[in-house]
């Protein structure tokens, strides 16, 4: 970030967690202007203490008073906390930049990639919601080709890694592993099923639909900062035993033909998308590459073979950074860039 901006109050709710823990390290690498941090978890994690730029912070619960004065707030604590406490944050004045599924559908609550949608950001009115981790890697992608050539359908199998389950599930597969590799059994406490040297097509609860609430997500959440809520949409979600970063393999159909040649030029020229399609070459995106890094990467970019206006692609980014911790400090960002810092409708 070049960052101008006069210094802001920060709070980040969910400290000490895996994206809290993210999100100080973004905020550290991007050199966000903060006047004062403050860090909140819930009472398991009071007396822990937290370094960010060679100076320790304390954890103290959240609460009304811990509010006081805060600009902005990186919610990163789940679903429960960031329904009681968010609305709190936004009558003593601060922003509230969500990273729970607590908001995201809500009408009046803009559901942003600065990227892709910023300018929804005008009409905040104190609570703005990121999106779910597979869906903002996802988007990135789609506006491009949408802008080029108009999206018919997107269909999406998604290859997601444990981290996204948290700092547990990762735990789990490291152990699991070791148990396994040593003839020994480690049984499953966070997944459904063992998650090493496995595949679980299965993330979050099954809905009467027979999807789950995941691949629901993907589709809602996509409709909405696409502005097209009549797109034809399907997604398949599946765990995968990866530490960090997500894979999806995307169909698009479209309404006008687009070569994959030209597709590659139109996703090269996204600031934050990197093209990596030479297959001949052993050149196209891993987790692994992807992990630590701040782009979106695409490649195996071809021709469907099932329809004249489609494409294939493979898309992977960092969970923990473009779809959660760095997507929140954008947002930020975009707010501090723009002068948005202030509702520009009071929030009920």
């Amino acid at each position: 970030m070049d960052n101008q901006h006069q210094p802001v109050t920060v709070a980040i709710l969910g400290a000490t967690g895996r994206v809290g823990q993210e999100l100080l390290k973004v905020l550290e690498q991007r050199n966000f202007p903060i006047k004062e941090l403050r860090l909140l978890a819930s009472a398991r994690s009071k007396d822990t203490t937290i370094m960010f730029k060679g100076k320790s912070f304390g954890v103290q619960e959240p609460c009304a008073e811990a509010f006081k004065g805060v600009d902005i707030v990186l919610a990163s604590a789940g679903n429960d906390q960031s329904a009681e406490f968010a609305p709190i944050a936004v009558q003593q004045g601060a922003v509230v930049i969500d990273n729970s599924n607590a908001f995201r559908m809500d009408p009046n609550v803009p559901l942003v990639v600065p990227e892709v949608n910023g300018h929804v950001l005008k009409n905040h009115r104190g609570i703005i919601a990121n999106p779910n981790c597979s869906t903002s890697q996802l988007v990135p992608v789609l506006k491009p080709l949408h802008d080029a050539a108009g999206l018919k359908r997107v269909i999406i199998s998604t290859y997601q890694s444990v981290s996204g389950a948290g700092k547990e599930a990762m735990e789990e597969l490291e152990l699991q592993t070791r148990a396994i590799m040593n003839d020994k059994e480690h049984k499953p406490v966070v997944f459904q099923k063992q998650i090493a040297f496995n595949l679980i097509p299965h993330i979050d609860k099954f809905l009467e639909n027979g999807y789950t609430k995941e691949e629901m997500k993907m589709v809602d959440e996509t409709r909405k900062i696409l502005e097209l809520p009549n797109l034809a949409i399907t997604a398949t979600c599946v765990r995968v035993p990866v530490m960090v970063s997500h894979s999806e393999s995307v169909t698009v159909d479209l309404e006008r033909p687009l070569s994959p040649q030209q597709a590659r030029e139109v996703l090269a020229a996204s600031p934050i998308v990197e093209v990596w399609d030479e297959p001949e070459r052993g050149h196209y995106p891993t987790p692994i590459d992807a992990a630590n890094e701040d782009p979106v990467y695409v490649g195996r970019l071809r021709a469907d073979t099932s329809s004249e206006t489609g494409l294939n692609m493979w898309i992977v980014a960092d969970n923990l950074r473009i779809g959660a911790a760095l997507n929140a400090v954008r947002i930020a960002e975009y707010l501090l860039q723009h002068n948005l810092l202030h509702p520009a409708v009071a929030s009920k």
